[in-house]
């Protein structure tokens, strides 16, 4: 607090550079600045980390070719148990840290030009079948779901300083709609959780800790008249203290921007995980800033090449355009075509296509890593001409999204390859829904004697059995070789191979 009562300024400073003007669309052009960080023009996207690391790219490679705004973090990465059951702490609470270097940033190694935006759980969260309490809510962790307390967040939020963190929220995570009654309770906890986490923050002795995150108020995924006190509240009581708000729910931002003038002002996280450009494009309209997008790994991880363009590129095909290509397909065995023509990212302009198809088929680890490449800088290069269409005026941004939607299919291909071994292999199905198949085949079958009795299958289904036969024939060469040196009083005689 300064003396005459204002709030400091918090390290985060948002300004929105053209507001919408028209009628039916709330996209604004902003700017996004942290202190030590790069500034971020908006729209932009947040790269998503697993265990603190960009699937399949080192830090110096996100350094060097990830153009995103930052990256988001989720707790539950890192905590392995509940403190009560270890006598050592987590490894990342106990990191030391480099002069003028933030916690997280030196565990996770993340370039310093980075921002980090720390929430408690990943993004899609797996369904917990615990539920959330009144004072806590269930986590997924690498060795199985626990229970992380409000206090416990906070305490975590202090310890690593992110510079952003998303307060906890009751979330269901579910696929099916929360009842009334559930969703009212929802509002009510986050409501509470949110009132004491800043009742907690004024008690704290360290207020220069406090006061370098920006604290992003969650926007509940229920409807706009069960969670009007809550948003009430962060409008009259904490809206000076709150630095932006994470919407789960942009279908809310209408009536929240029509009746709160003061929120309208802060800078809008979707954390709704939109699954296509489509998607983001519809965001954008409502008034979205910055998108965490969970699709981009998945995608690479399925061997799709991105080929998406913002506008759309003029062409005489009368059918959709796809929105990538799969790499996978045999189609591109020869082909020494980039994965995207006119792409001028590390991946297209040193590799061709059919190299990066021998590397998915081989399940080398670099044919990933240069999908995931490719793939961030197609999206970058989607954010930044939306950007460059939004500076034209938003009827020039509307135009060019319509024509997105009439020339791109809604979906991505689906993938054929095998994917990478992916986290959550280890559990069987998730609370309330049914065992999800794996993707990937196993390498290894029942021991059923189906390869003639030799006691051996097949390390894949499109394997044949050659191999298994082969080391029966060794074996009996192997049996035959011992018999003639018994015979032989010990002298070896080296029967011919068979065959």
């Amino acid at each position: 607090m300064t003396n005459d009562g204002q709030e400091e300024p918090t390290a985060m400073v948002f300004e929105v550079l053209k507001a919408a003007i028209i009628d039916g669309s709330a996209a604004r052009l902003g700017r996004m600045a942290l202190a030590g960080r790069r500034s971020v023009d908006t729209p932009n996207y947040l790269a998503v980390t697993s265990r603190g690391v960009v699937p399949h790219m080192t830090p110096d490679n996100v350094g060097k070719h990830l153009h995103s705004a930052g990256v988001y973090m989720a707790l539950e990465d890192f905590i392995e148990r509940p403190q009560q059951y270890s006598k050592r702490p987590t490894p990342i609470y106990d990191t030391p840290t480099s002069q003028g270097r933030r916690p997280l940033h030196s565990f996770t190694a993340m370039p310093p030009e980075f921002m980090t935006v720390l929430g408690a759980r990943r993004i899609p969260a797996v369904l917990s079948p615990m539920g959330n309490s009144n004072a806590s809510i269930s986590i997924f962790t690498s060795t199985g779901y626990q229970v992380l307390t409000t206090k416990e967040y906070q305490t975590a939020v202090e310890t690593l300083r992110p510079d952003i963190a998303i307060p906890l929220a009751d979330l269901t995570h579910g696929p099916i709609t929360p009842t009334s009654k559930r969703a009212l309770r929802m509002a009510e906890r986050t409501d509470e959780w949110l009132k004491n986490w800043f009742a907690a923050e004024d008690a704290s002795a360290d207020e220069l800790r406090q006061r370098d995150v920006a604290i992003f108020a969650p926007v509940l995924p229920v409807s706009y008249s069960i969670q009007w006190e809550y948003l009430e509240r962060l409008s009259e009581d904490l809206s000076t203290r709150i630095a932006g708000l994470a919407v789960y729910d942009p279908d809310v931002l209408p009536d929240l921007l029509s009746d709160y003038a003061n929120l309208a002002a802060l800078p809008r996280l979707s954390v709704s995980a939109p699954t296509t450009p489509h998607h983001i494009l519809r965001q954008i309209s409502l008034g979205l800033d910055a998108f965490i997008l969970p699709f981009v790994n998945l995608v690479s991880d399925a061997g799709i090449a991105m080929t998406f363009t913002f506008p759309p590129s003029p062409t005489a095909t009368p059918s959709l355009l796809p929105l990538g290509v799969d790499l996978s397909s045999p189609s591109y065995k020869t082909s020494l075509a980039p994965p995207s023509p006119g792409c001028t990212c590390y991946a297209c302009t040193a590799h061709h296509a059919a190299y990066i198809h021998h590397l998915l088929a081989a399940r080398e680890m670099l044919g990933w890593t240069l999908l995931q490449t490719h793939n961030h800088a197609v999206v970058a290069a989607f954010f930044a001409s939306v950007r460059a269409a939004l500076a034209q005026g938003e009827v020039a941004f509307e135009d060019a999204a319509r024509q997105f939607a009439l020339r791109y299919e809604p979906e991505f291909p689906a993938g054929t390859g095998e994917r990478p071994r992916a986290r959550g292999y280890q559990f069987k199905g998730e609370a309330g829904g049914e065992v999800k198949p794996k993707l990937n085949k196993p390498a290894w079958g029942k021991l059923d004697g189906e390869d003639g009795g030799l006691g051996l299958t097949r390390v894949r289904a499109k394997k044949e059995v050659a191999p298994a036969v082969a080391v029966a024939a060794a074996a009996a060469v192997a049996d035959k070789v011992v018999e003639s040196a018994v015979e032989g009083g010990g002298r070896l005689e080296t029967p011919p191979c068979p065959g």
